[in-house]
């Protein structure tokens, strides 16, 4: 008997002993099994930086945790090797939600990111820890594409502190040539993200050739100032060659700041450049004063002049989840 997946917009029709699209979804003999459910690939304490995050705890430390799968199949991914990688074909070990919750306690992290593929694949996983990660006092964060059904998201969101979304594109294009999806649930993902009061951040990689014509720059960035609110931190993100997509070049440090310049242009006060050394890039500004408030190298935070989230010149309260 075959099985239809309702996880994600690709409404996957699965055959009895074949796996969906993101390759951990099987019928097993009728039913529908997530087969890493509690088999992570990956478990590091991060700094919450990389994320990107950057008003949400700063300065913090976070439990990253990972199985393999994912529901987009992006050209460019920089995490290919688990999250294009098929379940028996790669080295997982045992951590139930429980022990991910303690080992998130022992090393002292306030929080737990589900990330590195996407948790949407992982969805049962990632639901069940985070409810008790929450029970716990653990804060949760999702580092997600956002290519979901807008019911699984709600119940994951409900128990979510944070979110990054990557936003690939602004187009149909980019979404069906690159990633292998569509653009409309994406969007809507966002869009629910901010409307449940999640804290939410944006990341766009600037490809070159694919991502990183102006016009297209400077319609992503208007449709977050307009949809999301110019409050909502955007992150430039610089791409590497990798992956199937090694034909191309890096980004250009200039393409980036023109980037942060288009998107400063549309409206959005907290526009942040990543992977790439421009000068300014992890710069927090107050939006009253203009004053440097938090200055990052990478993911390293070398001066942090909030008070309470307030500026301490100036006294203007900067959007975010602060300490």
């Amino acid at each position: 008997m075959d099985v239809r997946c309702e996880l994600c917009p690709r409404k996957c029709v699965i055959p009895r002993g074949a796996s969906g699209s993101c390759r951990i979804r099987i019928n097993l003999d009728g039913e529908l099994k997530a087969v890493t459910y509690g088999f992570p690939v990956s478990a590091h304490v991060d700094p919450i930086e990389k994320k990107p995050l950057f008003h949400f705890w700063p300065e913090s430390s976070i439990l990253s945790i990972a199985t393999v799968g994912c529901t987009l199949h992006c050209l460019n991914c920089q995490n290919w090797e688990i999250s294009q990688a098929n379940p028996e074909d790669t080295e997982a070990f045992a951590a139930p939600p429980e022990v991910v919750v303690a080992s998130a306690k022992k090393a002292g992290t306030p929080s737990i990111a589900y990330t590195y593929t996407d948790p949407v694949a992982y969805y049962e996983y990632a639901l069940d820890t985070s409810r008790l990660a929450r029970e716990a006092g653990l804060k949760n964060v999702l580092v997600t594409a956002g290519y979901a059904s807008p019911e699984p998201l709600r119940e994951l969101y409900a128990v979510s502190d944070a979110a990054t979304i990557d936003l690939k594109g602004i187009t149909e294009r980019v979404y069906r040539d690159v990633c292998g999806g569509t653009l409309g649930p994406v969007l809507d993902a966002l869009v629910l993200c901010k409307a449940m009061g999640v804290w939410l951040e944006v990341s766009h990689l600037v490809i070159p050739t694919l991502t990183d014509e102006p016009a297209d720059l400077t319609s992503l960035s208007r449709w977050v100032a307009r949809n999301l609110g110019a409050d909502t931190p955007l992150h430039f993100l610089g791409f590497h060659p990798q992956h199937r997509l090694k034909n191309l070049p890096p980004t250009p440090a200039a393409t980036l700041a023109q980037a942060r310049d288009l998107a400063r242009a549309e409206g959005l006060r907290y526009v942040y450049v990543g992977n790439v050394d421009v000068n300014g890039g992890g710069t927090t500004r107050c939006p009253a004063c203009g004053a440097d408030l938090v200055v990052r190298h990478g993911f390293k935070v070398v001066r942090n002049d909030l008070v309470g989230g307030a500026c301490r010149a100036c006294g203007a309260r900067v959007p975010g989840v602060w300490r």
